[in-house]
């Protein structure tokens, strides 16, 4: 077969365009070449998925043949695949706390294989998740990191201040993937010891207060405690939020007007401790935290200065956990059970309470004789019977009839 001469199109006439299979003339030439590259060869379902998930289909996968075809390989790809809680799949990706994932998620800013995802949907390890379109990256990472950070006074544990004042995450170093959280925070006067972990399900964990972490502080008081007040802060103080008590009140002793004390709570309330000291009236010039659960500050770490920790102690402490929380399994459980037995037993004595009364006041209700009137001395709006006005020379009553 001969070639043909080449020759140029002519004013007017369309060039032509090159061969395209059905359902790609909407798609541009990336992803067409990609659908013409998964038709030659059989693809698994995951690969699939992740062909139709990726980047360059994205801004597709809201179009309804997409979506059916997204929803048909997620089926057969994760009918076997353990679920999880988007919120923790999301923080366990470091990319905040569940807390923080719960409020993106119930702003619709995040989706699952390019549907908008809602509170309380749950995801496989296969499933594509974006945050404002950004995909989230959820390689297995291993053990977690944790770095202990030497705060000094006057610095914020925020990301942002309108203030303008230094923040601790300014000292932290960054990460290719994900984001540091804190582990609770300290006020703006306080120092000591401060936890980052890239993990939010971690992070949650160690705040969470069912765990009751212990955390140490070393407080230095203008004065010095009574024997009064110390049996009170031991025993519990009422503050604003609640009462309030130390697990361990130390003497540590001082010189001057200056009194050092070594105390041990297991909440994380804000202000707690100064607080628990303003009880008693004796105010805290100093407070530095020096063990926050398994993790005590090292001497040898500088204020402002920082320190990760290594896997294995990471693990150790996460070992740790995962048996307190096997101990307090039951006892929660017993709890909530409780709970709802108690909320139940209150609703059938609220509707009890309804139906009893419902039944008194018909038995007190003024009851209708046959000509339509009340039995009693008054009618409906207290008017008594025998004053009762004859309304059926009303004005209106007579149009009526008229017509």
């Amino acid at each position: 077969m001969k070639n043909r001469p080449f020759r140029p199109p002519m004013s007017g006439q369309k060039k032509r365009t090159p061969f395209r299979r059905p359902g790609e003339h909407n798609l541009p030439r990336p992803e067409a070449r990609r659908s013409r590259e998964a038709g030659n060869r059989s693809l698994s379902p995951s690969e699939a998925m992740s062909l139709l998930t990726s980047e360059d289909f994205h801004g597709y996968s809201d179009r309804p043949f997409a979506k059916e075809m997204v929803e048909r390989l997620r089926k057969r790809t994760t009918e076997d695949l353990p679920t999880e809680k988007l919120q923790k799949a999301l923080a366990d990706a470091g990319v905040g706390s569940r807390r923080e994932m719960e409020r993106l998620i119930e702003a619709g800013h995040v989706t699952v294989n390019g549907a908008t995802a809602k509170l309380g949907d749950r995801v496989t390890a296969e499933d594509i998740l974006r945050i404002d379109g950004r995909q989230i990256r959820r390689e297995a990472t291993g053990t977690p990191r944790v770095l202990m950070y030497h705060k000094v006074a006057g610095e914020i544990v925020s990301r942002d201040d309108p203030e303008g004042r230094p923040t601790v995450f300014a000292r932290l170093p960054r990460l290719s993937q994900g984001r540091w959280i804190a582990v609770g925070r300290l006020d703006f006067n306080t120092e000591g010891l401060l936890l980052f972990t890239t993990s939010g399900e971690l992070a949650n964990r160690l705040m969470h207060p069912r765990y009751e972490i212990e955390r140490e502080y070393a407080v230095r008081v203008i004065g010095e405690l009574e024997a009064e007040a110390m049996l009170k802060l031991q025993q519990g103080v009422e503050l604003e939020d609640g009462p309030a008590k130390f697990d361990l009140l130390q003497d540590e002793g001082g010189t001057g007007t200056n009194h050092w004390y070594r105390v041990r709570i297991r909440e994380g309330r804000n202000r707690e401790v100064r607080r628990m000291f303003e009880a008693v009236g004796v105010t805290v010039s100093r407070l530095i935290r020096v063990r926050y659960g398994a993790v005590s500050l090292p001497k040898s770490l500088p204020r402002g200065k920082r320190m990760e920790l290594t896997p294995e102690e990471v693990r150790a402490w996460i070992a740790e956990l995962d048996a307190i929380e096997k101990r307090i399994a039951p006892t929660a459980k017993a709890k909530a059970e409780a709970a709802k037995t108690r909320k139940e037993e209150a609703r059938a004595k609220a509707r009890a309470e309804a139906r009893s009364g419902r039944g008194s006041e018909k038995a007190e209700a003024p009851r209708r004789a046959k000509d339509g009137r009340f039995r009693d001395a008054s009618d409906r709006t207290g008017v008594p019977v025998h004053e009762a006005r004859d309304l059926s020379d009303r004005p209106t009553q007579r149009k009526r009839e008229r017509r």
